[in-house]
């Protein structure tokens, strides 16, 4: 593993250098959209949903919509004087009863490794929230942003569990179960019954994603079947010149056709053709008139012979 951020947990005069490392990773089955045809993959471009013209990265910007759906555009100056913090710590603020934080409150895994010289402060910290049985709250920047987690133990290791805002969970808002209706005493003795058969220790091996791996060995069989399309050498884009000009080249037609005018034919091959003959025959022309002149020089050299001729006679 790799660790994507380094920092320290600091709770009274206790400083504890860590690195973080992700503790979790998605093995979720990933397809991409292809041409059924030849397997090309599918591209999609940036276009403004008012002019219709492609944008630039460079050109992109962030926006807020209101709830009255009108966009509030976001300048790079107006989140530099937006509250952020880039603090290397992970500060406690509290210690509280592990039982006292709801599972849904949590999001993000990380693992924590200490430094090799703050390994004895690391083993302090983790062996009393496991003694005492609470979690410890704390404040940490990733991302520039503030967030609250907590820190807990698994597997002789701190881990630090991102918690989301309380806003950020829903409420249940559906009507609730009528506290009138009770079960019976047989139908909770046949639920009783049915639990105790069913009862168990959690074993994590005991379960496997069934759907990736039958789509894995799916996909094994085509590939050694030799049903593999393979997707011809992508062109590399030459940047944002080619997408100007085409941009412009759209703007130049739907001018045109606002105005109702044809769309212009692609002569521009064809003027290029006719400047590459003109330029063939420019030669030729010159050819002949160099021949031309030999030829009269001759004729000319002929007639003072015979002139000669006459006279010596």
């Amino acid at each position: 593993m790799r660790a994507i951020w380094k920092g320290a947990v600091s709770f009274g005069l206790v400083n504890v250098p860590v690195r973080l490392y992700s503790a979790t990773e998605n093995h979720d089955v990933q397809f991409r959209q292809v041409h059924r045809e030849d397997g090309g993959r599918i591209r999609y471009r940036r276009f403004c949903s008012i002019d219709g013209e492609e944008v630039s990265y460079d050109d992109i910007a962030k926006g807020y919509e209101t709830e009255d759906g009108d966009m509030v555009v976001l300048t790079d100056d107006d989140f530099a004087d937006l509250p952020s913090r880039t603090s290397k710590e992970i500060g406690v603020t509290k210690f509280v009863p592990a039982d006292q934080i709801d599972p849904m409150w949590l999001d993000k895994s990380y693992y924590l490794e200490p430094d090799k010289s703050a390994t004895k402060p690391y083993v302090l910290l983790r062996d009393a929230l496991e003694k005492e049985k609470r979690v410890a709250i704390v404040t940490v920047s990733i991302r520039t942003r503030m967030t609250m987690a907590v820190l807990r133990v698994r597997d002789g290791v701190i881990v630090m569990q991102t918690m989301l805002w309380p806003d950020e969970v829903r409420a249940a808002d559906f009507a609730a179960v009528e506290d009138e209706q009770h079960a019976s005493k047989q139908e909770m003795d046949m639920a009783k019954m049915l639990i105790d058969q069913l009862a168990g220790d959690y074993d994590p091996d005991e379960y496997e994603d069934d759907y990736a791996l039958a789509v894995k060995e799916l996909v094994r069989a085509k590939v050694e079947g030799g049903q593999v399309q393979v997707a011809a050498a992508e062109e590399e884009e030459s940047g944002e010149v080619v997408d100007l000009l085409a941009a412009l080249s759209r703007s130049v037609e739907r001018a045109k056709a606002s105005r109702g005018e044809a769309p212009a034919r692609e002569e521009q091959p064809a003027r290029k053709a006719t400047k590459k003959s003109a330029a063939k025959k420019a030669p030729a022309k010159k050819t002949a008139t160099k021949t031309a002149s030999k030829s009269t020089a001759k004729k000319a050299d002929k007639k003072a012979d015979k002139k000669a001729e006459k006279k010596a006679s």
